[in-house]
Formats: structure tokens, C-alpha cells, sequence
């Protein structure tokens, strides 16, 4: 045994933190304080303690002391620079804790450079790591996904717990750009894998923020995650993490009647807590300095009570400096629905359109359609709360305002995109080559981590070029001349109605049919689908039920409508929970050219054509039985076309093609991926060509008809957002999607879209084109023009 003072402190140090990190912070804090009492100890060393201790009040959310003693470390520190860098990221840490982001980054950047400069990289990556985290607390995702990535390359080798601290952190960042079905499945398994190793407040912290993420579009069991991670953070003695998860846990508990990803309501069946069991949180929450989630759970309350019936909250509602941007939201929100159960609907909107203001200002940074579309989780609980007040107001201008704000929410960033990029066609082909080998593709790490950087670089690569303001209903009535009509259906979260507008008159009208037919959306796609791939005794019979669906559909959804509107052209915009409906097929719709346009603003600045088109080009994919009749077929009317012979119909091959003709056609198998929207495709000679293939298509063509099952589908992101390989290719740069929502017999196919071609040589828009050739045909199918039709 050693008497040395200053080895004996550091082994006490060493001690007190596998204490800590098997959980019992308060034995590791006694051991260290008694570090500090050993007489004769070295200035060098005492400060380390200090810097110790000061780590262990954090990790046990005193961070006003944490800040004492690391303040008195860093003071006995100065020549020793990377001791000096240790105890710099601690104090970040805490400076993050608070929100108090200035200081947090001075200190992290500060740690940054001395690693670096020591040419400690793991120690450097430790840091940039943190500097995302701030990044993150910022609001800026792209910089923090940037940094969190350049990190975990260093870092994830090392261990599987350095990788999942990473992949844990990390996944705020996804909770917050939106994509919580990645986030969650990211926490559950680091908290797996903390749980392992026996880390009780890093598998805490895990669920923690798995909880916050599910509190978005799932309370029931955001509660149940929330009440685990409370009860390990007590057992460890953790005041201030058990305060945090308590308050995640009462806010879902007050969720009540929330609206979920796809616009369904979820009713809570439980009690709410008391006003005074939410304000001791709250206060407990304030006392350790964290007054965003106290704010956040107060304005919960708010919304809770004003969606009681008899109950008036008049708390003061108090949005913090230093608020998140989740708070920030939910503050207005708030006001919106107080405003809204007193009657005061004018005031309702205010507030809901004051926070969809705040909303729009930082996505006016994103141009990444993954990005735009994903975050649109914030704007849930505004959105339809503007909408409800809108439709309770009457008045078809308002109504007509507050669509466009839902719909045109994630549009009004005009991309600057980035010139096409060699490493990412690399990494895509890599790709295609790992799903051929492998049936749950999705799940291999190598996917993972190519997936990983083709986002990266989307976000960071994709900018703004410009803001597309919203156009005014009048801006609308006098763009439709006498035989065009809007109808604009608007989902108010409960109810569907839908907006008539013609050049001369609007209406409002609510649906409610729309409940009934709701519940048949299941039995009408599996319809569809037999109908598709039946033949003989059975067709009479699938056919049969599939007329009957159909008309209760076309009744409830569009027949006072179009009578109303009475024009041979219809533009339809359309909320999420519409977006599988086989519009084509209603028999409302027969005869009539309509589009389904991604707004009624993007139709308008889209929908004039300079010129008829001239170039087109043609390409199939594999197993197709009529492709190459489609193709040949449809390519005999055109003076300037060419048909990539099937050995060349590659990626490449179609892409190149793409971005030099007016139209591409392409016949080939489709697939949606339902979690990964930028991961659907057309299987092509050499494999699929991904959504995130078509976004770097330099100079896209003006029309793209996609003869192939399913990729007209998409994914209900939040409320509004609809997101598949129509949107992607409109995004892109594409005035017009031809393509359908189910799968469509080949024949139907084959027959129709080659009639198409006729009309689009003619110089006819595709949508009359399309309803030209259904009509001359005979072939009623589920293909839709999507964007600019006409």
C-alpha cells in the first residue's frame, strides 16, 4: 500500500467513477468528497478531484454544484491543457443541461481544439460529438447529424457502448427532424445494450428520451416507458433525471384526445393528473433548472383542460428564453386551444398561425424533401387546430388559407440542389447489390450505415433557393377559367369536409359519410389487388364488390361536390388520410381530367407549359410480361424517342436518359418502403432505383408515367405529409407524376398508357391525355396524374 496523498486521490477518484457507473452516485460522490479531504494533496490533484466531482453532480442533475466544482478544477488546471479539455466537456454538458448553449459551446470547442491539437482523437471525437449535441439544442439538425456522424466513424469501433451512446444521442436528432419510427428503434436498442452492460442511468437516459419520442404520436405507451425510467432513476438516487421522466409521464398522461401520425384521434381512458400533482413536478423540474420541461408540462395541463368540456385553465402561460423550438410550438398551441374552447375562433387561429409562422422560419433553412416532410411533426397539433377553427368559421376564404397552410407547409422551399455526386452514386450501387443478397436488407449494418450518409449528405447538400409564398383564394378563382374547378378536401383532425371552387363561386361542404367509408379502406385495396391478378369464374365476383366499394366511396367523397362544381377539369388536393384513394376508378370521376395536385399553390405556379414536348425515352425492368410491348408501342408515335434496350436500363442508363428527354416512361416492378420513403423504387436490370437516385437527377423531365404496382403509394408521415416516388420526382423538379396507388393488372397497363402517348405527342397535358385514353379504351385503372396534370 501506497501513503502517497496524490496516488491515494487518484485511485479514490478512479473508484468513485465505476461507482457512479454502476449506478450508486451517492457512494461515488462520498468516496470522492473524502478523496478531497486527504491531507497534503497537490494542487494538480485536487483539482482533478474537483473536476470529478463535479462529472458526478452532473450525472445527478445538480448542476449548479456540478458547475461549482468544475469552475474550481479548470482554475487549478492551466498547465495541464488536456485535463484541462476533460473538465471543459463536463462543464458543457452542464451548460446543455440548462440550455445555456453560448456558454456550452465555448466550452466544447475549447475541448475540441486542445484534443486535436494533442492528437488525441478519440478524445477529439468525444467532443465534436457534444458540439453536435449542442447543435442539436440549437435547432441546427443537419450541422448536429454532420457532427454526430464524424464522430461515431472514430468512436462506434471502439466499443458497443461507445456506439450506443452515439446511436442513442443521435437519435434525438431524428426524434426531432420527425423520423421517430428510426429514433425509437435506435433507443430501444441502446437501452438494450446499456442494460447489458450493466449502465442503469445510461439505459434510464435511453428510455427517457424513447419516451419522449413515443409522447408525439403514441401516450399510452410513452406513459408505460416514462414509469419505467422514473422508477430506475429513483432506485439510483437521481432526483433531478426521475423529475424529468415523471414529467414526460404526466404530459402523456394528459395527452387525452390526441391526434396520431395518421389523423386519428387516441382517447385517454384514464383519470388526469390533478393540477397540483403537475405543478410539484413542474416546480421540482424548475428547483434543478430545467424550466423548458417544466414550461412544456405546465402547457400540456393547458391543452388538456381546454379540451374538457367545462373546465377553463387560466394559468399564465410562460415560454422560457432559452424554450426549444417543441416548446416554443406547444406555447401557441396552447393559446390555440384555450382560445378555441372559449369560442374564440378568430383568436385561435392567431395563435395557431403565430406558431406555424415560427415553424416555417426554420424549415426555410432545410431544402431535403426527407427533411421538410419529416418535420412536419411539429406543426401537428397547430395545424389542426388552425383547421378546426377554420371550418367552424364558415367562410370558404379562411378555409381556403388554412389548406394551403397544411399542404403547402413542407412545399414552400424551392430546392437548391446539389450537382450530382460520384461517391453517393457509389454508395446507392452498394446498396442495390447488399438488397439483392438480402431479404431484410433494411436491417443489415452496412445498409445502415450507407443509409446513414446518403441522408447526411441530402440534408447538408440540398439547400434553399427560394421562399414560394402561398397564393390567396382570389389568386386561385382567377386562374380557373369556366371548365376547371378545385376541390380541396380538408381533414380537421374529426371531421373531413371538402372546399368547392370555381372561377365564379365556392362552397363548403361537410362529409359525413367519411366515417363510415373510413373503415373500409383495408377491404378496398385488398379489392383492388384481386381485381388486378384475378381471372376466370372468380373476376365476376372480386369485380363485383369492387364496383360496390367504389360508389359508397365516389357517394361519400365526391358526388355533391362535382355536381356543385359542374367543370369537366378538376384539380384535387388532398390530405394524408386520402392519399390511397383510387380516384381514377370513382365513378364520380369517369369522363372528367382531374390531378391531384401537391397543393393548390404548386398547381398554379406549375401548371403553364411553354412548349409541347419532343424528346421521350422508354426503359423496362425485369419480369414484366408486356413491358417491352408497352414500351415499343408507345414509342412508334413519338419523332423523338429512345428505347433503352433491356441490357441498358440500368440506373445509370435511365437516369442519364431522364435528364436529357421531356418524358421518361418506365415499365418496370415497383416497391414502397413504408419506413424509408426515399428508399422506394423501380427494380431495373441492375437493381432498384431508390428516391434518393431520382433527387440528384440534375435536370429532371417534365412528365414521368411510371407503369409500375405501387409506387404511386406513399407514407402518411404527420397528419398532411404524404411522401413515395410521386413526391419524390415532383420534388426533383417534375411538373407531372403518372402513376398508380395499387397494383394494376399488366394488360390494363400495357393497353392504356401506350393510348396515353397519342394525346401527350398531341401536346395534351397528361392528365387529359390519361382520361383520354381511358375513355377510348374502355380500361378503367387506377393510374392518377400527380402535380401539374393540365
Amino acid at each position: 500500500m501506497t501513503d502517497d496523498p496524490d496516488v491515494l486521490g487518484r485511485i479514490a477518484g478512479t473508484k468513485a467513477y465505476i461507482v457512479a457507473r454502476t449506478g450508486d452516485l451517492a457512494e461515488a460522490k462520498r468516496i470522492c468528497s473524502a478523496a478531497l479531504e486527504i491531507p497534503h494533496l497537490a494542487a494538480h490533484t485536487r483539482a482533478i478531484l474537483a473536476g470529478q466531482m463535479g462529472a458526478l453532480c452532473e450525472q445527478a442533475g445538480e448542476f449548479d454544484e456540478a458547475e461549482r466544482w468544475l469552475t474550481r478544477g479548470l482554475e487549478g488546471l492551466d498547465d495541464d491543457p488536456v485535463a484541462r479539455a476533460n473538465l471543459l466537456v463536463n462543464r458543457s454538458l452542464i451548460n446543455m443541461r440548462r440550455r445555456a448553449l453560448p456558454e456550452a459551446s465555448a466550452d466544447a470547442s475549447a475541448a475540441t481544439a486542445i484534443f486535436a491539437a494533442s492528437g488525441m482523437r478519440t478524445d477529439e471525437a468525444q467532443a465534436r460529438h457534444n458540439e453536435g449535441y449542442i447543435a442539436l439544442l440549437e435547432g441546427d439538425l443537419i450541422h448536429a447529424n454532420q457532427l454526430m456522424l464524424a464522430a461515431r466513424a472514430t468512436l462506434a469501433p471502439l466499443s458497443a457502448v461507445n456506439a450506443a451512446i452515439c446511436d442513442a444521442d443521435r437519435a434525438e436528432v431524428l426524434r426531432d427532424a420527425g423520423l421517430t419510427t428510426e429514433a425509437e428503434e435506435n433507443l430501444r436498442r441502446t437501452a438494450a445494450i446499456f442494460g447489458t452492460h450493466r449502465m442503469p442511468q445510461a439505459r434510464g437516459e435511453a428510455e427517457f428520451h424513447l419516451a419522449c419520442s413515443l409522447l408525439t404520436h403514441d401516450p399510452a405507451a410513452a406513459r408505460v416507458v416514462a414509469r419505467a425510467a422514473v422508477r430506475r432513476f429513483r432506485a439510483l438516487g437521481n432526483g433531478a433525471w426521475a423529475a424529468r421522466a415523471e414529467g414526460v409521464r404526466l404530459r402523456a398522461e394528459l395527452a387525452g384526445s390526441r391526434v396520431t401520425r395518421r389523423g386519428a384521434r387516441v382517447s385517454g381512458h384514464r383519470r388526469p393528473p390533478a393540477r397540483e400533482v403537475v405543478e410539484a413536478t413542474a416546480s421540482e423540474l424548475e428547483a434543478h433548472g430545467l424550466r423548458s420541461e417544466a414550461a412544456a408540462l405546465r402547457m400540456t395541463h393547458v391543452l388538456a383542460t381546454s379540451r374538457r368540456a367545462g373546465v377553463r385553465d387560466r394559468a399564465p402561460i410562460r415560454v422560457p428564453h432559452s424554450a426549444s423550438m417543441e416548446v416554443r410550438l406547444l406555447a401557441h398551441e396552447a393559446r390555440a386551444a384555450r382560445a378555441g374552447a372559449a369560442g374564440r375562433h378568430a383568436e385561435a387561429r392567431r395563435h395557431a398561425a403565430a406558431g406555424l409562422d415560427v415553424l416555417s422560419r426554420w424549415q426555410e433553412s432545410f431544402g431535403s424533401l426527407d427533411l421538410q416532410t419529416a418535420i412536419a411533426m411539429h406543426s401537428n397539433g397547430l395545424m389542426f387546430a388552425g383547421l378546426d377553427s377554420a371550418i367552424r368559421s364558415g367562410r370558404t376564404d379562411t378555409v381556403f388559407e388554412w389548406s394551403e397552410r397544411a399542404r403547402h407547409l413542407s412545399q414552400q422551399v424551392v430546392p437548391l440542389r446539389p450537382p450530382p455526386d460520384p461517391a453517393v452514386a457509389s454508395e446507392m450501387a452498394e446498396i442495390r447489390m447488399l438488397r439483392a443478397d438480402d431479404p431484410a436488407w433494411l436491417s443489415n449494418p452496412r445498409v445502415i450505415e450507407l443509409r446513414d450518409r446518403a441522408r447526411e449528405r441530402q440534408w447538408s447538400g440540398t439547400g434553399a433557393a427560394a421562399i414560394e409564398e402561398r397564393a390567396t383564394l382570389d389568386e386561385m378563382q382567377g386562374a380557373l377559367d369556366a371548365d376547371t374547378g378545385l376541390l380541396s378536401f380538408v381533414f380537421s383532425g374529426d371531421a373531413l369536409s371538402v372546399l368547392i371552387v370555381t372561377g365564379g363561386k365556392t362552397w363548403l361542404r361537410p362529409l359525413p359519410g367519411w366515417s363510415t367509408v373510413r373503415d373500409m379502406f383495408p377491404a378496398l385495396r385488398a379489392d383492388l389487388d384481386m381485381a388486378a391478378t384475378i381471372r376466370g369464374p372468380m373476376a365476376d365476383i372480386v369485380g363485383r364488390s369492387l364496383d360496390s366499394r367504389l360508389q359508397t366511396l365516389s357517394d361519400a367523397l365526391l358526388s355533391e361536390a362535382v355536381g356543385l362544381a359542374r367543370t369537366r377539369r378538376l384539380i384535387l388536393t388532398v390530405p394524408g388520410v386520402l392519399s390511397g384513394v383510387p380516384w381514377a376508378m370513382l365513378p364520380a370521376m369517369h369522363g372528367r381530367v382531374f390531378t391531384l395536385a401537391p397543393s393548390a399553390t404548386r398547381w398554379l405556379r406549375t401548371s403553364r407549359v411553354e412548349r409541347a414536348p419532343e424528346r421521350a425515352a422508354f426503359a423496362t425492368g425485369p419480369r414484366v410480361p408486356r413491358a417491352r410491348e408497352e414500351v415499343d408501342a408507345a414509342a412508334s408515335v413519338w419523332k423523338t424517342a429512345t428505347v433503352l434496350p433491356d441490357g441498358d436500363a440500368t440506373v445509370a442508363g435511365v437516369t442519364d436518359a431522364a435528364s436529357r428527354v421531356d418524358v421518361l416512361h418506365v415499365a418496370a416492378h415497383g416497391r414502397h418502403s413504408a419506413d424509408n420513403p426515399m428508399f422506394s423504387g423501380l427494380e431495373l436490370v441492375d437493381g432498384t432505383l431508390f428516391g434518393y437516385d431520382i433527387d440528384l437527377i440534375p435536370a429532371p423531365p417534365s412528365t414521368v408515367v411510371l407503369s409500375a404496382c405501387e409506387v404511386g403509394r406513399s407514407s402518411i408521415r404527420w397528419g398532411e405529409e404524404a411522401v413515395g416516388m410521386t413526391r419524390i420526382w415532383l420534388h426533383a423538379g417534375t411538373r407531372s407524376v403518372v402513376a398508380a396507388p395499387v397494383i394494376v393488372a399488366d394488360d390494363d397497363a400495357c393497353e392504356l398508357l401506350s393510348a396515353m402517348h397519342e394525346g401527350l405527342v398531341a401536346g395534351e397535358g397528361p392528365a387529359e391525355a390519361l382520361t383520354a385514353a381511358a375513355l377510348s379504351t374502355g380500361i378503367r385503372a387506377p393510374f392518377q396524374v400527380h402535380g401539374a396534370g393540365f
